[in-house]
């Protein structure tokens, strides 16, 4: 199949060098001629582990080119996925970009009478691909919708792992609003055989939502307890967390074995969810709720608790060492998480502005995430980055993980006697660092 995505953002680029790896061809749009060229010299603009060898794969074949035209991109297909950015503020997501491509896709089918199927692979909220899609793509159009298509296709893309969540995804959503983007979703999809789903647009946006609003309470629920935990002292929260699992709803006995299904791993206390997707999500679906005259009392909580998470690791530090004043700190990890150079909502970032105040000095390392990080921290005296993290630890008072990356784990073979090590991911067991002052979320055994 010819296809046409708009936007090589992180969705927009791994969808479609993805797409173009199972057979079809893809032409991405974006507006911005120097992404073009770097795409098409196989040099991808964003950080996935994976994606710089991939979209080379599928330059090399002939099935994967970018362009800024997309009036001429769109005369060679009868399928267009949108997957722009959206943007939140306040919880309340900006439906610009969607508008306006959905605008352009409109102008192009009045100058062509070339009815297209419009499928928003963006995230937006349950009635947008219906009603603002629609509308602007009617009013660009002077046609009436069935004259042209729609429909809504969510990603489940985590990143880090987006390579290997598109190629072998659990389900795929197809949301439709008419038969023949149905068809043309299900010609699209046929070289997968997972579970698909066939909805309304409404409900394809929703499940989007409802995905990650559930994982993200997950994430919060076993924050507070380990926050209870923790208080009243003598308790391992991952030993509560063994208790409650080996219950066979959550992790069910198969062949004489158990599952240990990935869910368990949103049982892990930290400091906390971050990145693109889940606190906007949750703060999109909470405002929605409101919009809608509900009072979503949970999913406030959910993210009144994720907020004060990472706030979390200086608190422990404050009781238990009293005064900081003075030490030096190494902060291990600025991305949100492992294999990303994502830094939006990382707990680092509340961390080392909490640090910041209690006059430490800051060492910080990130083996990819450094430079966004800065940019997005701004100007803060006490932090310096550093690239030989390792040699930074004889003199910190205090080593933080604050990203489970691989590479951090060689902090178990190194000499942190009489420092103080707070493992904010649980990366490590406790009785690795005997001859040190070991604190986590959720552990405190004194």
């Amino acid at each position: 199949m010819n296809l046409v995505v708009v936007g090589t953002g992180y969705v927009g680029l791994v969808s479609g060098v993805c797409l173009a790896a199972k057979g079809h061809h893809v032409t991405c749009i974006d507006v911005n001629p120097k992404i073009v060229e770097m795409l098409n010299q196989c040099k991808p603009h964003i950080y996935e582990r994976d994606l710089p060898e991939l979209l080379t794969d599928v330059i090399n074949s002939g099935n994967f080119v970018a362009t800024t035209d997309l009036f001429t991109a769109l005369s060679d297909t009868d399928l267009v996925l949108v997957a722009v950015g959206t943007p939140s503020e306040n919880g309340v997501i900006d439906l610009s970009y969607i508008k306006n491509v959905s605008k352009s896709i409109g102008d192009y089918m009045r100058t062509n009478d070339h009815p297209l199927a419009v499928v928003i692979k963006s995230t937006v909220v349950p009635g947008t691909t219906d009603t603002v899609v629609k509308q602007e793509i009617e009013l660009a159009s002077a046609m009436k919708f069935p004259e042209f298509g729609l429909g809504m296709n969510p990603e489940f893309l985590r990143e880090g792992e987006a390579i290997q969540d598109f190629m072998e995804p659990d389900r795929i959503v197809l949301g439709y609003e008419d038969e023949r983007t149905l068809k043309l979703l299900e010609e699209l999809y046929e070289p997968w055989s997972c579970d698909k789903v066939r909805v309304n647009t409404r409900t394809a946006e929703l499940i989007k939502y409802a995905n990650n609003a559930l994982l993200a309470t997950q994430i919060s629920a076993i924050n507070e307890i380990a926050n209870v935990a923790a208080a009243i002292g003598g308790i391992d929260t991952m030993d509560v967390v063994n208790g409650v699992t080996l219950d066979k709803r959550w992790n069910p006995i198969i062949n004489g074995k158990r599952a240990n299904p990935e869910i368990l791993t949103y049982l892990i206390p930290g400091c906390g969810f971050g990145g693109s997707c889940f606190p906007k999500d949750v703060q999109a679906l909470r405002s929605l709720g409101v919009a809608q005259g509900l009072d979503m009392h949970l999913l406030n909580s959910v993210l009144d608790i994720n907020d004060a998470q990472p706030i979390e690791v200086v608190n422990i530090l404050e009781r238990h060492l009293g005064d900081l004043t003075g030490k030096h700190v190494l902060i291990l990890g600025l991305a949100f998480k492992p294999d990303t150079d994502d830094v939006r909502e990382s707990a680092s970032l509340k961390i080392i502005n909490r640090l910041s105040k209690h006059g430490v000095s800051i060492s910080a390392h990130d083996p990819i995430a450094i430079d966004n990080f800065r940019e997005k921290i701004g100007d803060v005296s006490a932090v310096e980055y550093v690239i030989e993290w390792e040699e930074h630890v004889a003199s910190a008072d205090i080593v933080i993980i604050a990203t489970k990356w691989a590479e951090y784990a060689s902090l178990a073979g190194m000499n942190t006697k009489g420092k103080v090590v707070f493992d904010a991911r649980r990366m490590f067991e406790p009785s690795i660092f005997v001859d040190s002052k070991y604190f986590s979320i959720g552990l405190n055994l004194a």
